[in-house]
């Protein structure tokens, strides 16, 4: 069954401040799209329930990628092939740029952005695991002003998220403090591309005389949206990375792991495979520690 276009409405103000006002005079009746990589789908598969949209697609406004001493933004507009292509992420923080690649073909890469990315919520997105190990913050904007908030704290169950009515995810702040760190991201899926992923770990650490003074894990896939795993990182911090740490480690990731049975995988496969991800992470920290 496809969607039928006179079901829905479609307005583009074509500014930033056009789309606020629209949402402050109508809070909660206007669904914006992006790069349409969601919604379109959803459209095409009769599946589409928001009857009034509204464009984000060429507001300059949201599509940056700016660079400042401390900080990296990503504009909410910005494509993952603008990000796939941006030096300075793909130095610092390369995780974000391994993500991008993740995002279907290349021809979806020129058209998702990361606001959209990040507001449809999947449990299974792609670059919020990176995110959320970078210690990211999300800005959110509307008429009434601006708010900052960590990202960790921006989903609140199963695609669904802290944003008011009439709020939009305006952009993404990224610390570049990351240079030190080991970092780590795998994905599990049914093949190396184009997949949705079964489970995706990020990671990144930092050692001193073999004791791990900093540590950030995080998951896709293994709860109702993506999340950190903060007992797993406090099983290993401040602790000498060896066998009871490890041990610690992958018996806390089991307790707060909480994946679910679907078309893609089962439960006790995504649990057995993060844990595997992140011994192999903790094994390349440990070698790595051994060969300095």
């Amino acid at each position: 069954m496809r969607g039928n276009p006179e079901a829905h409405q479609l307005v583009a103000p074509g500014s930033l401040g056009g789309v606020l006002e629209l949402m402050a005079r109508e809070p909660g009746e206007w669904t914006p799209i992006a790069g349409g990589t969601e919604l379109m789908v959803a459209f095409s598969a009769g599946r589409l329930t928001a009857p009034r949209l509204v464009s984000l697609w060429g507001i300059s406004e949201l599509r940056f990628i700016q660079v400042t001493p401390e900080t990296i933004a990503i504009g909410a507009g910005a494509t993952f092939l603008d990000m796939r292509r941006h030096k300075v992420l793909s130095d610092e923080l390369p995780l974000i740029a391994r993500a991008s690649g993740w995002i279907g073909s290349v021809a979806n890469q020129s058209r998702a952005t990361l606001g959209g990315n990040l507001v449809n919520g999947s449990p299974a997105a792609d670059s919020s695991p990176a995110l959320l190990v970078y210690d990211a913050e999300v800005e959110l904007i509307s008429v009434r002003g601006r708010r900052r908030i960590p990202y960790a704290a921006f989903h609140s169950g199963y695609k669904s998220n802290i944003m008011a009515a009439d709020e939009l995810l305006f952009a993404v702040h990224l610390p570049r403090r990351f240079a030190a760190h080991r970092q780590y991201l795998r994905k599990v899926g049914t093949r190396r591309a184009m997949a949705i992923s079964k489970v995706a770990l990020a990671a990144t650490a930092r050692l001193e005389n073999a004791v791990v003074r900093e540590i950030r894990v995080a998951a896709a896939s293994l709860a109702p949206f993506p999340v950190r795993l903060v007992k797993t990182e406090a099983a290993l911090l401040d602790r000498p990375l060896g066998r009871e740490s490890l041990l610690a480690a992958r018996a806390a990731l089991l307790d707060e792991a909480r994946p679910i049975d679907d078309i893609r995988s089962t439960a006790d496969y995504r649990r057995q495979v993060a844990v595997n991800l992140l011994e192999e992470f903790l094994l390349e920290l440990r070698r790595e520690r051994v060969r300095q």
